[in-house]
């Protein structure tokens, strides 16, 4: 499978994931996700990390199996590790995707509920902030 294209190629600014579809029924699923952590790792980390799962986790397999000394296995894990620290939340000390912001027909939906009294403002802004 492809990964995921995190730059825009016109202005190489982040990208950000909009929309689901599935294959077999066509539907659709809009708002905004973040990827998963390991979504940030490049190709070569992919595949350290592979190799040291299969491994077990053990460094001197991963140092005989990749012909590199074991500081510079250590090294290659520490860097995986910071990348994906750096993905965490900073309260919740896990990663917790962005939630879904609803599409535009949507927040008109949520503002006529609040205009009809059918929805409380705060509840309107929890949902228009996608919690």
């Amino acid at each position: 499978m492809r990964k995921l294209i995190e730059h825009c190629p016109a202005c190489g600014g982040p990208l950000v994931v909009t929309e689901m579809l599935c294959p077999r029924c066509q539907t659709q699923v809009r708002g905004r996700y973040s990827p998963c952590p390991f979504c940030a790792l490049t190709s070569d980390q992919l595949v350290f990390l592979k190799l040291f799962v299969e491994k077990r986790g053990n460094l001197r397999d991963v140092e005989r199996e990749l012909g590199v000394s074991y500081p510079t296995v250590r090294g290659k894990l520490e860097e995986i590790a910071e990348r994906l620290t750096a993905m965490e939340a900073p309260a919740g000390g896990a990663h917790t995707p962005a939630a879904a912001a609803p599409d535009a027909e949507e927040r008109r939906r949520i503002l006529r509920l609040v205009s009809e009294g059918k929805l409380s403002p705060r509840e309107a802004l929890e949902r228009l902030r996608g919690e």
